[in-house]
Parts: structure tokens; C-alpha cells; sequence
């Protein structure tokens, strides 16, 4: 989710669910010790519960970079091996990583030495194009046995890391969820999190008969409505009625006070695209959001446009709103 969970659009999934865990995306250790530290570490009270996911070898560094974290406020800290991209490869860690479990578990045992909170590991079910399940059960039995990782969020995909590019890696390897399934079986002590194609809430109900928890990406961001629902469903809250115009306002006062520190609102309303998806007028109303000539308004002016576009397509009438 490089580029995609940012702190903007953390804070707009908090307005859907109070109870999911968000992660940030993935920091690496060298730009949090010689790089902008506040720039990537800094985050809105209301995102709690919230993970710092970071991408990192060496054990030092991750201890490091894990202090911060927590001198910051994160409630967990994430070590990434399960990112296929080139960049992370040639900066030797990522899912690279899991061809080396003594060293992964080096690390999470400098972090956990570290600090006080949990450390969890999030990795793919293999590597390349080898299937073998004794890969990544010794995996996770030398970085729970020597590292002292309890969680494991896994990514039911081999991770090929070379012939296919990220957005590949994310379709084209089959999902094995019965590998995840096994683990939890040979496992029974550890916490296992299944990561990848889940997409309906009927389906992650079905899974977590199984297991102890999901991670939900890509589905979450493109139908984040879908998130109004978790609480009550998943956590046993109370329901509360969910309003997508209230979502909206709350999320234009976010914007607002974004523009009054001097940051472009137009950063943070991408991630709010998908907020009415599947249902009526859905498409002009993000054609008036994504609209650049209208970039300079202030945001209460632009919902009020792209409110204007739904109320015109209720209409029926065909001409823009602009």
C-alpha cells in the first residue's frame, strides 16, 4: 500500500471504523535515521490503533527506528517481509527477507529487546515460483522460536521477485489460503493474520472461523464504505447508523484544517474517491472532487459542488456541475 495509507487516508478510514487496526505504509529504516523522521513517523490522535509498518535488514537500524516509533505513540510495530519490488531488493529486505529467517529473526529480537510493544512480522507464504508449505513453516518457526514473533500477518501469495511487478505480484500468483490454514494448525500458539483477496465481509467471516484476524488493502480502499460495518460485525459494537454525507463533512473539516497549515487539500480528498461507490451519481461526484481547476477552492466549496452534481443526477438532469 506504498503510497496509498498515508496519514490522510488513515484518518478518513477512521471516520468508518473505530476498532480496525490501520498500518502505515511501509518506512524503511534508512529514511527514518538520515532522512525527515517527522515527516513519516507524524500522525492524528484518532488513528489509534495504529501500526508502524517498517522495511529494514538490519538488526541495529530496526531497533532504532523502533524506538521511535514508540517514543511516537504507535501501538505496534511491523516488520515488512513481504514487499516484491525491485527497489526494496536492492535495499535487501522485503520479501527477499524471507529466504534469510535467521536474520529476520535477528532483527525482531533487537526490536522487541527494544521497546515494550508488539512486534509482528507481515510476509507471503513463499518466494519465486517454489510452493514447498516446510518453506515458510520454518520461516515462521525460527522467527517465532529465536525472534519471539507471536504475530504473523500473512499474504496467502508467493512473492516472485523477479518477471512480475508489484502490481503482478499482487494478481498472478495463486492465493493458498490452506497454507495459512496449516500454519494455524502447527502453530496453535501463534496468531496468524490472512492478508490478500479478501474482499466481502461474508468472506472474511468465513476466515476468521479459522484464524485470528485479517488485513484487508486494496478492497478496504476502493469500497471503504464497506468498513461502516466491521465494528458492529467483527468487534461486537453497538450499530450506529452510517451516513455517507456524514462521512463527507467530516472529512471536508479534516481538509479545512489542512489548508490552514498551507498543505493542498487536493493531497488528502483522493483517497475519499471511492466513498460512494454503487450508488447513484457516484461518478460525477468524483469527477467535481478530482476536477484540477476547481483545486483552488476551498474544500466546503467543492463538496457543496460535487453535492450539487448527486442532486442533479437524481434529477435526471445531464448537464455537468461545475
Amino acid at each position: 500500500m506504498m503510497e496509498w495509507t498515508d496519514r490522510h487516508c488513515r484518518y478518513f478510514h477512521r471516520l468508518l471504523t473505530k476498532r480496525t487496526r490501520l498500518y502505515t505504509e511501509m518506512v524503511t529504516t534508512g529514511a527514518l535515521l538520515h532522512g525527515d523522521a517527522p515527516r513519516h513517523l507524524d500522525f492524528d490522535a484518532a488513528e489509534h490503533p495504529l501500526a508502524l509498518q517498517l522495511g529494514g535488514s538490519d538488526p541495529a537500524a530496526l531497533a532504532a527506528c523502533a524506538r521511535l516509533g514508540e517514543r511516537w505513540g504507535y501501538d505496534e510495530i511491523n516488520l515488512n517481509c513481504g514487499c516484491p519490488s525491485e527497489r526494496v531488493q536492492r535495499g535487501a529486505f522485503g520479501a527477499c527477507l524471507m529466504a534469510e529467517p535467521g536474520l529476520v529473526a535477528d532483527g525482531v529480537r533487537a526490536m522487541r529487546e527494544a521497546v515494550a510493544l508488539p512486534v509482528t512480522v507481515k510476509h507471503r507464504v513463499g518466494i519465486d515460483r517454489h510452493e514447498s508449505y516446510e518453506f515458510v513453516r520454518d520461516f515462521v518457526g525460527t522467527v517465532s522460536g529465536r525472534g519471539g514473533c507471536e504475530v504473523f500477518i500473512v499474504h496467502a501469495r508467493n512473492a516472485w521477485l523477479s518477471g512480475l511487478s508489484p502490481k503482478e505480484n499482487r494478481e498472478l500468483p495463486p492465493l493458498r489460503y490452506d497454507t495459512v490454514f496449516r500454519l494455524k494448525r502447527d502453530f496453535p500458539a501463534l496468531s496468524f493474520v490472512l492478508n490478500g483477496g479478501i474482499a466481502t465481509n461474508e468472506a472474511m467471516a468465513e476466515h476468521l472461523s479459522e484464524l485470528d484476524g485479517l488485513m484487508i488493502g486494496r478492497a478496504a480502499y476502493h469500497e471503504p464504505f464497506m468498513m461502516t460495518t466491521w465494528d458492529e460485525r467483527f468487534f461486537g459494537d453497538a450499530p450506529r447508523a452510517a451516513d455517507r454525507d456524514a462521512v463527507e463533512a467530516l472529512f471536508v473539516g479534516y481538509l479545512e484544517r489542512l489548508v490552514a497549515t498551507g498543505e493542498p487539500w487536493s493531497h488528502a480528498s483522493r483517497h475519499m474517491l471511492g466513498l460512494r461507490n454503487a450508488t447513484p451519481g457516484a461518478r460525477r461526484w468524483r469527477q467535481v472532487w478530482s476536477d484540477h481547476r476547481l483545486q483552488t477552492l476551498p474544500p466546503r466549496e467543492v463538496s457543496k459542488r460535487a453535492r450539487a452534481a448527486l442532486a442533479a443526477v437524481s434529477r435526471g438532469d445531464q448537464v455537468a456541475v461545475i
